[in-house]
């Protein structure tokens, strides 16, 4: 009996120390869903109930940036956790799938590896054992995508198609080994093509203006009185979804619709200054709203088949965006500026391990999404990875030692919408833009100006006083401090050293194999 009872004491020794079971990691990606457009966040304009429940539930950052916010550089610092001049991505150029990145050390950590929906890279993806990602941008309705070679096309819209094929691809894993799924939405990318369901849900609804609409850009004159993304100027008749005439076809279809109307006939009243620029932005937000919703009852389905099968208790789900976005902030739509609401995106968290109500303040990034993949997993970060782990925050804790700055570059210059290249440093309270190009500087106090209407350096009076004067080369040499050390030399600051190749393709060495079910097009993926 005690020999018994000493193997039975010994057992349970053995099964408490022994590792716990890998997590399985399901990172959900929307694209340019802004922060402020999440109920969880504090939205204005919509409700966001399957998202908010990876807050009430989990973790949600307060803080979270992006180092450079347009689609294909953000995606290449998601995979390798390098800043754009060192994973050779600084604008929609070609990723090379031979560099290292995270999905092949969770490859080789023993995961089963998938990536489903926009990848947006050009080049195929590499690390991951199953894949079916979409051709460039894609397309929201009967989307076409790309899987081993092949080239097949799903009819529905693409929103319920990713979050089908990311289920799908969860039922059809091996059985025998975590999983890690990348499961990347379109929406609520330009042009804003919401399903029926969800447009006639904002129909009618009346969406609540920002502040700063009719910002006036008076005390930032570098480059947003140049910018060609603002709500007032610059949306076509193709984001406003206008009905062109019936005779025109091809270029000529696709040059009417790239129009910027400035006067409109809407129910029988020619519109045009202020009244335009309102219905403009009614328009604009309702199919905008409309997308997210989309991608909103996608994270619900996902969470509710993760729960009904037992998942749920093995799987961290973390959800983010590629950039931040702007809802009228500032005159503004798109992202690309490093003014909030372009540099802020959304970042949950919910799954074992991770503290429940957990709201952390301090500055995270995209930088730190593949560091943090690896961690969870229980596996080395490699050196080369310039992000740091967010499990610490996820369980609660709050580190001493963690960074109290965030360095910020984009590059698209020349490119669209006219956004001047620029770089940044931000900290809890102060921010200072570099539009190295013109050598001109802008410094906000966000504590005090939140909206960042009053560039502290306009006025020679305010920049000169001993404050505002002591701030700016504070942060000039924070600045150049965080160049250094991320290793900026000036690789992608003059547009001749970009590289040549695109993300967006072409893509005509795909053999086409026609339309399919989502089964049908999961099982295209094994290889």
């Amino acid at each position: 009996m005690i020999r018994r009872l000493l193997f039975l004491a010994a057992l349970l020794v053995a099964v408490s120390t022994a590792p716990a079971a890998q997590p399985n990691i399901l990172f959900i990606f929307s694209d340019d869903h802004a922060q402020h457009a999440i109920s969880a966040y504090g939205s204005k304009v919509n409700q966001t109930p399957h998202i908010d429940r990876l807050a009430k539930g989990g973790t949600r950052f307060t803080q979270s940036f992006v180092t450079n916010s347009i689609c294909t550089p953000s995606r290449a610092t998601l995979l390798t956790g390098q800043y754009s001049h060192l994973n050779g991505v600084p604008v929609f150029n070609k990723f090379d799938g031979s560099r290292d990145h995270v999905a092949k050390h969770l490859q080789k950590g023993g995961y089963h590896t998938g990536m489903v929906g926009k990848w947006h890279l050009g080049s195929d993806p590499t690390g991951f054992d199953r894949w079916i990602v979409l051709p460039g941008q894609g397309n929201y309705w009967n989307p076409t995508f790309l899987v081993n070679g092949k080239k097949l096309s799903i009819e529905g819209h693409c929103t319920d198609i990713t979050t089908d094929l990311g289920i799908e691809w969860i039922k059809t894993r091996p059985q025998d080994k975590p999983f890690f799924l990348m499961l990347h939405q379109k929406a609520p990318h330009r042009a804003w093509e919401p399903a029926e369901r969800h447009k006639a849900m904002f129909k009618d609804k009346v969406i609540p203006e920002p502040e700063t609409l009719w910002d006036d850009y008076a005390t930032r004159p570098t480059a947003l009185p140049i910018n060609e993304q603002t709500v007032a100027r610059d949306l076509t008749r193709r984001d406003l979804k206008l009905t062109p005439p019936a005779d025109l076809k091809g270029p000529a279809l696709q040059k009417w619709m790239q129009v910027k109307p400035m006067e409109l006939e809407v129910e029988g009243k020619l519109l045009t200054g202020k009244e335009l620029v309102k219905w403009k932005y009614q328009r604009y937000m309702r199919d905008y709203l409309a997308c997210v919703q989309g991608v909103d009852d996608g994270v619900g389905k996902v969470l509710d088949y993760l729960d009904e099968t037992g998942l749920a208790e093995n799987t961290i789900v973390i959800y983010s965006a590629d950039n931040g976005w702007y809802l009228g902030d500032l005159g503004l739509y798109d992202k690309r500026f490093m003014y909030e609401p372009g540099l802020n995106v959304p970042l949950l968290a919910k799954g074992p391990g991770i503290k429940a109500g957990n709201v952390p303040s301090l500055m995270v990034s995209n930088l730190d999404l593949a560091p943090t993949f690896l961690d969870l997993a229980g596996l080395p970060v490699p050196a080369f990875m310039q992000g740091r782990s967010l499990a610490p925050l996820l369980r609660g804790e709050m580190p001493k030692d963690w960074p109290s700055s965030f360095y910020y570059r984009y590059y698209h210059d020349p490119g669209h919408h006219n956004t001047v290249a620029h770089l940044g440093v931000r900290t809890a309270t102060h921010k200072l833009i570099h539009y190295w190009k013109q050598d001109a500087y802008e410094l906000f106090d966000l504590t005090a100006d939140p909206t960042e209407q009053r560039n502290l350096l306009h006025s020679q009076s305010d920049a000169d006083k001993p404050e505002i004067a002591a701030k700016f080369i504070e942060l000039k040499n924070e600045l150049t401090r965080l160049k250094k050390q991320y290793q900026d030399d000036e690789q992608f600051a003059d547009s001749a050293t970009w590289p040549k190749t695109s993300a967006d393709g072409p893509f005509n060495d795909y053999q086409l194999i026609g339309t399919k079910s989502v089964p049908e097009a999961i099982q295209a993926t094994v290889q």
